[in-house]
């Protein structure tokens, strides 16, 4: 398996995760698909989403995969009185990363990154290493030490 920016990056701050890999499905590349792949809950299989804010630019935001971003909590948390989602042709430039491969890990710039509350009551959970088929098993507390991640209340509840 080969190492991503986002496993380099950890293995440089010496924080324990496994690389685990799942059969990609180009139709679906949701976190579900992911979840039902590698036989986990879909609640501890979260998807990394890059949206720009009207004042304060790019920023990231990490939320369980059967779940909506919601856009009104984001731009409150974030500074922003409203936000929207990045283009998907502007998302490579962005990050370094592609649709179905974003890790909140690695990117090319650190943007800040918002991180959903309910990461915080699972052992692990999984996020994107930077690569189709491939996700990262981590301790969530870990995930935010690594990319000074604020938790926050991202979805509808």
């Amino acid at each position: 398996m080969k190492k991503t920016n986002a496993a380099r990056l950890l293995d440089s701050k010496k924080i324990t995760y496994e690389l685990v890999e799942y059969h990609v499905d180009e139709a679906d590349l949701s976190a579900t698909h992911v979840a039902e792949s590698l036989g986990q809950n879909v609640e501890q299989v979260f998807k990394t989403l890059v949206l720009r804010g009207k004042n304060t630019g790019v920023f990231v935001a990490v939320i369980p995969g059967a779940d909506e971003l919601n856009l009104k909590k984001a731009a409150k948390i974030s500074g922003n009185k409203s936000v929207e989602m990045v283009l998907m042709k502007e998302l490579l430039g962005l990050t370094g990363y592609i649709r179905g491969a974003c890790s909140p890990m690695g990117m090319k710039k650190p943007y800040p990154i918002f991180i959903h509350e309910t990461s915080l009551n699972f052992e692990y959970i999984y996020v994107s290493a930077g690569k189709r088929g491939m996700q990262i098993k981590i301790n969530p507390k870990d995930l935010i030490a690594c990319t000074g991640a604020k938790i926050s209340d991202l979805i509808d509840s």
